[in-house]
Parts: C-alpha cells; sequence; structure tokens
C-alpha cells in the first residue's frame, strides 16, 4: 500500500508533538516534513523539542532527524515535499487563516487542527469524534455552517 508524505505544521507546539507522535509507525502515513517558528527552523527536530517534549512517549525515532522548516517561509518547498500537512500552528486566527491558504494555493491540502476556517464556505469540516464515518457532505446546505454530516444523513 502507498504511504503518503505528510507534513505537520506547528510540529513543536504540544498539539504539533502529538501530530508527530501519531505519524510513528503509521500504515498510511509517512512523516517526511516538519516546520515550525523561525526558533525552531535549522534544527534537528529532536534539538528543538528536546527541553519542552511534553508527551508520555518518547520522539519519535522517524522524527528526531528531521531538519525542521520554517512554517511561513518555507512554503512551496514544503508543498513539493508532501502530499499533504497537518496543521496545528499556535497563531492568531487571522494569521492561521493565511498561513493555510498559502499553502492551499501551492496547491498541498491542509488538515488543520485550527478553527480558522470553521466558517469559510468551500472549507469540509470533519468532526470525527461526533460520526466516525462522517465525511463532508452533500445534504448540508453551503449556508448551513459548519459542513458536518448531520446524525440523520443516510450517508
Amino acid at each position: 500500500m502507498k504511504k503518503y508524505k505528510v507534513g505537520v505544521i506547528g510540529g513543536t507546539g504540544m498539539v504539533g508533538q502529538r501530530f508527530v507522535t501519531l505519524m510513528e509507525n503509521h500504515p498510511w502515513f509517512q512523516l517526511t516534513v516538519i516546520a515550525a517558528s523561525p526558533r525552531s527552523a535549522g534544527k534537528t527536530y529532536e534539538e528543538a523539542v528536546k527541553a519542552r517534549w511534553a508527551m508520555t512517549t518518547p520522539i519519535p525515532e522517524e522524527a528526531k532527524n528531521l531538519v525542521v522548516l520554517n512554517a511561513e517561509e518555507d512554503v512551496e518547498k514544503i508543498a513539493g515535499m508532501v502530499d499533504f500537512v497537518f496543521c496545528a500552528v499556535d497563531m492568531k486566527k487571522d494569521e492561521i487563516r493565511a498561513l493555510e491558504e498559502r499553502y492551499a494555493k501551492a496547491e498541498c491540502p491542509v488538515v488543520s487542527n485550527n478553527s480558522a476556517h470553521r466558517w469559510t464556505e468551500d472549507v469540509p469540516m470533519v468532526v470525527p469524534e461526533m460520526r466516525p464515518s462522517a465525511r463532508w457532505c452533500p445534504t448540508t446546505p453551503p449556508t448551513a455552517g459548519p459542513r458536518t454530516c448531520p446524525w440523520w444523513c443516510p450517508r
């Protein structure tokens, strides 16, 4: 089975660290890129997070030696290295919106943990905790707000 090459944007923060741990030995995803702020860019992932690693499991071996890229300056480079990115940045909503749109304009799909695009008309929203089988639902009109599959949907 093909593994999708993925990146984690905001990979040094707590949510980003969780994404990185979830990629370890994942059957579908190969962690290829980790990006963060200029403070961490240029360091190996281990150097960037060692003093503030917040997870109960160790830093995944496959991530330790990845050189952290700059999430804002390396958009085109990152987009060319991955099939899509997971976004876990800790920024103001307008900054998140702008950053995620830059990745999208670089033709890099973004799976975001942020709420910045919650009301953006053409951005689908999946809430797996609500209904694990849910995907974008064509029965939800675009004007109805977040596009989640309602519990009564036959899909």
